[in-house]
């Protein structure tokens, strides 16, 4: 018998019961659409975090932050270092780390500054002083105007950038290029990020050249990255903090390959021009998140996996049952095509196809049903957790050709033993039964 003759013959019989057929495939349905339906909104939360992280500059960078306290055998001590980042960092690893794509020093101000347009708008916002290789490093787009350059750093020119936010409540529509804005830092009873009282206020005054396109939230840690000015980190040195040392150093690799060994090269410079000393900063590592990430998926998939093998075990004892009943009912037909010629091989193969015939059908229903079922539960995912516009529901072309695969061996699996009773009737006997 040709295959096609056999799947022909198997539609056929699904076509003739159609009820029955329904209800002996609703098991690899549900379980293909179940499997389908929770990867999608698994693989699509995988994509939120990749995009969360290109809004920080992406997965091959690891950040050296020199903070007041550092942990050392998972608890907290204070730094007590002398030791800082300097500009000299940057240009001395830059140089002698061919691991090393980019570095961005960064001196963060994350609240407490109030920036005041010409026509008394005010907002309350933070700031980051950066070098010309930051909107680089992040992939982050001009929208109008331009970024900070390497001459702004050297002049220690009065220039600034502004995210989208301060836009909008400083200028409204308005292009703000070109303009000036007051920048306070300070208000006497407040404390700093160290825990400083702050005993002065001061304020600056900056020209705005440049705006920055729409970047949205962080998740990971909550900044607003659409609500921050940008000026150039020597400005910020002389006019803000009145000393030379730098908070943050992001280093970008040139691939998430090689972020290990620039680490380590790092390290090695960093001990060249601080005296031997290497732990007076802590590192945060963009991929130990991914691989946090990697794992709760794995773990998620194969416990879909194990719910979605039952649900499909059970629908592939229905359809051996089906077959059964099939093979009962149509043995004067079995009887007939072995009286005309037919082989016990060829009566083997017409019902094992029909058995993978209906697994197939229903895989195919259960992948369509799990793609609805997907978009549903991504739209559902937006209303519950509403840190997030967008949940997309990602549909891979390879869990739709697994999915489908492994409804066909399951009906190779619980279609055989069906298919081996029915050719083994003989003609005789099988003509006997009415």
């Amino acid at each position: 018998m040709r295959i096609f003759e056999g799947f022909s013959v198997g539609v056929s019989a699904i076509r003739s019961n159609k009820m029955r057929s329904l209800l002996t495939m609703l098991g690899i349905i549900i379980g293909v659409a179940s499997v389908l339906a929770m990867i999608a909104i698994g693989d699509g939360a995988k994509m939120i975090v990749l995009q969360d992280a290109q809004k920080l500059g992406g997965v091959n960078q690891f950040t050296m932050y020199r903070s007041s306290h550092k942990r050392v055998n998972n608890r907290w001590v204070p730094n007590r270092s002398n030791e800082y980042f300097e500009y000299e960092d940057v240009l001395a690893i830059e140089a002698a780390c061919p691991s090393v794509k980019l570095v961005v020093p960064r001196i963060p101000e994350w609240r407490g500054v109030l920036v005041q347009a010409a026509g008394g708008a005010e907002h309350r916002t933070g700031y980051n002083g950066v070098n010309s290789s930051f909107a680089e490093a992040m992939d982050w787009k001009i929208q109008q105007g331009r970024f900070i350059s390497d001459e702004d750093i050297d002049n220690e020119a009065k220039v600034c950038v502004i995210g989208s936010d301060v836009v909008t409540a400083l200028f409204g529509n308005a292009s703000p290029v070109g303009k000036e804005i007051k920048i306070g830092k300070g208000a006497g009873g407040r404390f700093d990020r160290y825990g400083r009282k702050d005993q002065k206020r001061i304020t600056e005054r900056f020209v705005v050249v440049g705006t920055m396109e729409t970047r949205g939230r962080s998740l990971r840690f909550g900044w607003n990255l659409d609500d921050m000015i940008f000026m150039p980190l020597t400005t910020t040195q002389e006019r803000f903090t009145g000393n030379d040392r730098i908070v943050m150093l992001s280093v970008h690799a040139h691939t998430v390959e090689e972020v290990p060994q620039a680490i380590e090269e790092v390290k090695t410079v960093l001990r060249k021009t601080h005296n031997g000393q290497d732990d007076f900063f802590s590192i945060w590592d963009m991929r130990e998140g991914m691989a946090q990430l990697d794992k709760i998926s794995k773990v998620i998939k194969i416990a879909l996996g194990s719910i979605a093998g039952f649900s499909l075990l059970v629908g592939g004892i229905g359809i051996m049952n089906m077959m059964l009943v099939a093979v009962t009912e149509r043995t004067r037909e079995i009887g007939l095509r072995k009286a005309v010629g037919a082989k016990r091989r060829d009566i083997l193969l017409q019902f094992l196809i029909e058995a993978i015939a209906m697994c197939s059908v229903g895989g195919v229903i259960g992948v369509l049903v799990g793609m609805f079922a997907g978009e549903g539960m991504a739209m559902l995912a937006v209303n519950i957790v509403k840190i997030v516009p967008e949940w997309p529901s990602v549909i891979s072309t390879e869990w739709i050709l697994i999915s489908v695969s492994f409804s066909a061996i399951i009906g190779v699996s619980f279609g055989l033993y069906p298919a081996i009773k029915a050719s083994a009737l003989t003609p005789i006997e099988a003509l006997r039964i009415d």
